[in-house]
């Protein structure tokens, strides 16, 4: 059997293209019951079951939603007391 989390010497190579299409209900049988088949060697794939897949779109959040979930939240911050003079206002003679 191949897959690729048994990293024994003898089952760690990926399916060959020839393999796969030979063996596709194998292919897809371990790919349900055992995870990922990697199939190709000079520019590979992956098959996975079709939950593993859904599992990965829905941990996948919009942009906006990450930023927001991932900004630092400041609940709870005491900010020091200004020691700065007060500031002239140029509109004061305005105002009044």
């Amino acid at each position: 059997m191949k897959n690729i989390y048994d990293h024994s010497a003898e089952n760690s190579d990926p399916w060959t293209i020839q393999e796969a299409k030979a063996k596709l209900s194998e292919v897809l049988r371990l790919a349900r019951e055992e995870g990922p088949q990697t199939i190709g060697i000079d520019n590979p794939c992956v098959v996975i079951s079709l939950e593993q897949w859904q599992e990965q779109q829905f941990q996948q959040l919009p942009l906006g939603r990450w930023l927001v979930a991932k900004t630092p939240r400041i609940d709870g911050l005491q900010l020091p007391e200004r020691q700065d003079p007060p500031m002239e206002n140029p509109f004061e003679e305005e105002l009044a």
